[in-house]
């Protein structure tokens, strides 16, 4: 692509072009593309909703995490139910608790399993139940969450329309601390996502204040409740003033043909939306369709129809209108036609090519509508949409996680800057649910430890006790087909069961590479065939780069950082496992255990980091033996050890609540008496991640990091002993933040 120099580089060096030399240059020359200067806006809680037409933008300064009441042992005890941080009190068990601020954007339990809830936001304690609570023995039908006003439909969707879960996706936000209990232990099962972000910038879309009991506004409930048809376009199209351009095809391809439509840029697609005739849907369905943008080699989008629409197969058992009713995609039949429709907005800055191929053995026809309008985004701002489709083969390594999505071998591989926005995946084509006891996991940016751990594939996709067979079609998360069990099948495609779930408020945003897996059954061992698709936004640029790395208790890289610890321990020697899958499966060791040393204090440590001085902020990241519970330190900023006496900066806590050791409490009865069973896993090394605020980083090319020990004083549950507390350090790793 010809270029043409920038006008603002023009203009500070005029003086070297001469001011009519340089207006001439920027006049003649072809245009050129440049990068973002600054990250653009993150849209937080429930903004994300109301500027849903901005989810390709990166949020380069943003960390999500999933946190849930997984079997910390690497099985699946209980169903992954009832495994708590610690016990303040018999109806006081933690499952989640946080310091700093943040935002919790969703949460998941089991029915009304753990109801009430203490939502303790910033030190104030809010019970929310849900209406079965009252009398769990017979639940309510059509229940609803109390207080319905602060937790409404349809941000929150409760087990009698979900088939089996309580869902709230309400941001919680919180400038300090938020701690998750449940009143009940009974089956109590859960996971939830939240938000954390550099401290101190400036383009968050509003400041995180305090969550005190705020009602949900009614411009995003409307937009949730028009969520599967093309309503949704209307505010975001009005509010940015600009014209959708529409662009129709009738596509005719013979048996193994292909077709393909092109658009020039710069543009964002709005919606994509397929007619086909009713009678040939399954084989519609089972059309590749492939989008490449700009000047990529590869196709960024390439996958079958009906999955990349969100169902695993386009037959239609109950003749219903709608197989698919999300907020980005759905499946609609009438009387003559099925039609597909995406809205996942997708920018391009030259062109895109969008081409259809016909796997059928006969020939296909059917009609694209394109609408896109104009994109005023820049290079650096916005992620090329991506859905990765992967057949896995019929049968899954035993004792490994499936890998739905390895950034470093698509495309090229190489860094991937992005955000991680929903799966759409089949689990069985043999009506075998027992395969969803297999747990998500999600690595981000090196990370040993998920970042992301859950408790299942069916809670991933908002169900509970395997939907019961049902289906359901909410915004968000789905199980749009398969028959209720193996007595009800029709026909082979009945045997197909998928699920969907997508990713608005609680994306995973990466900033070098992304690594998304899920078990297959409970322990790896699932004969099922998979098949997936993950949907992301990502460019082939890191925004996440490591500048150093210091390993505690090497006498030469603590020299080289200046590492201090007048009363830290000798060095230690720790071999055991991070939290992967089930470490032997069949006599053979899955995951052997690694070595390495490190040091513990009960007082303080110094060090320096290298960074990149044109830094717009810097995430710490440490390994650390997770044998000690709610490790805390308060962490301090200065200039390099060699810059002698240089003022501190206090940024922060950084917390990591419980430990190897949990409460696993799962009486029988639903209000059976809270039990109190310690359960110690073999997986002691953890790594977690710390933000700093761009303030004190901005411009340096190192930082000095004081990291002063807080002990906690949480016993595991009341009356236990209280464990050895102390900072565990074995590695700290800086990455810094860099506009791509």
């Amino acid at each position: 692509m010809h270029t043409r120099p920038d006008f603002r580089f023009i203009l500070r060096h005029r003086a070297a072009y001469g001011f009519a030399a340089a207006v001439a240059l920027l006049m003649l020359s072809p245009m050129r593309t440049f990068a973002a200067d600054k990250p653009p806006t993150i849209s937080v809680g429930l903004d994300a909703y109301r500027d849903w037409h901005r989810w390709p933008y990166l949020r380069i300064g943003q960390r999500s995490y999933m946190r849930s009441t997984y079997d910390r042992r690497g099985s699946n005890e209980g169903a992954d139910a009832s495994h708590f941080l610690y016990q303040l009190a018999d109806d006081m068990n933690v499952t989640l608790d946080v310091k700093g601020p943040g935002v919790l954007v969703f949460k998941r339990t089991n029915h009304w399993h753990g109801s009430p809830w203490h939502y303790i936001v910033d030190g104030r304690d809010y019970i929310v139940k849900e209406t079965s609570t009252a009398d769990p023995e017979n639940p309510t039908p059509n229940s609803v969450f109390i207080p319905e006003a602060q937790f409404p439909n349809p941000l929150t969707w409760t087990w009698s329309i979900t088939k089996g879960a309580d869902l709230m996706w309400v941001p919680i936000p919180f400038e300090e601390s938020f701690t998750l209990a449940y009143g009940r232990t009974r089956y109590g099962t859960g996971y939830y996502i939240y938000n954390q972000f550099l401290p101190g910038i400036d383009y968050l879309s509003t400041p995180i204040k305090s969550w005190d009991m705020d009602i949900p506004p009614d411009d995003v409930l409307e937009l949730l409740r028009q969520a599967g048809t093309a309503k949704i376009l209307q505010k975001p199209f009005n509010r940015s003033g600009h014209d959708l351009r529409s662009q129709i095809s009738k596509i005719e391809i013979s048996k193994d043909g292909s077709k393909t439509i092109s658009l020039d840029g710069p543009r964002m697609i709005r919606g994509i939306m397929l007619s086909a005739p009713k009678d040939q849907a399954i084989d519609f369905g089972e059309c590749r369709m492939r989008i490449t943008w700009d000047d990529r080699e590869q196709p960024s989008v390439d996958a079958p129809i009906n999955l990349l629409f969100g169902a695993g197969t386009l037959y239609n058992r109950d003749d219903a209108e709608y197989l698919v009713k999300a907020f980005p995609v759905n499946i609609r039949f009438d009387d003559d036609k099925v039609h597909l429709s995406m809205y996942f907005p997708m920018p391009f800055f030259e062109k895109a090519n969008i081409e259809f191929e016909n796997t059928a053995d006969k020939a296909s026809d059917f009609e694209v509508e394109v609408l896109t309008e104009p994109l005023d985004a820049k290079p650096g701002e916005v992620g090329y949409f991506h859905a990765s489709y992967i057949d896995h083969g019929r049968n899954p390594e035993p004792g490994r996680d499936l890998v739905f999505l390895d950034t470093t071998k698509v495309e090229g591989g190489g860094d991937w800057a992005g955000h991680f926005v929903g799966t759409s995946f089949i689990f069985t084509h043999k009506c075998v649910l027992t395969t969803l006891e297999g747990d998500p996991r999600f690595y981000f940016d090196d990370s040993q430890t998920p970042q992301a751990y859950g408790t299942g594939s069916e809670e991933w996709g908002g169900g509970g006790d395997y939907w019961g067979g049902r289906t359901m079609s909410l915004p968000l998360a789905g199980h749009p087909v398969g028959a209720k069990n193996l007595n009800e099948v029709k026909n082979e495609l009945d045997l197909i069961h998928s699920e969907y779930r997508y990713l608005l408020a609680d994306c995973f945003p990466f900033g070098k590479n992304a690594k998304i897996t899920f078990e297959h059954g409970g322990d790896n061992e699932s004969k099922e065939h998979y098949k997936s698709i993950t949907y992301w936004y990502g460019i082939n640029k890191p925004v996440l780069v490591r500048t150093d790395e210091l390993n505690v208790g090497d006498p030469q890289s603590e020299k080289a950082h200046a590492y201090q610890s007048p009363e830290g321990s000798e060095v230690q020697t720790l071999s055991s496992r991070y939290e992967w899958g089930v470490d032997h499966f069949e006599g053979r060791e899955m995951f052997p255990a690694t070595k390495d040393i490190g040091r513990y204090t009960k007082t303080s440590s110094t060090f320096d980091l290298k960074v990149d001085p044109d830094n717009v902020g810097v995430m710490l990241r440490r390994k650390f033996d997770y044998s000690f519970p709610n490790q805390c330190a308060k962490v301090y900023l200065s200039a390099p050890q060699s810059d002698g006496n240089a003022k501190e900066h206090y940024v922060g806590l950084w917390y990591t609540a419980g430990s190897n050791t949990c409460v696993y409490s799962n009486p029988k009865g639903e209000l059976g008496a809270t039990v109190h069973e310690a359960q110690t896993s073999n997986r002691q090394w953890r790594e977690d991640e710390f933000l700093l605020p761009p303030a004190f980083t901005r411009g340096k090319n190192a930082i000095r990091v004081r990291v002063e020990f807080v002990p906690q004083n949480i016993p595991l549950f009341p009356g236990h002993p209280m464990a050895d507390q102390a900072w565990s350090e074995y590695r700290y790793w800086a990455y810094s933040y860099v506009m791509p």
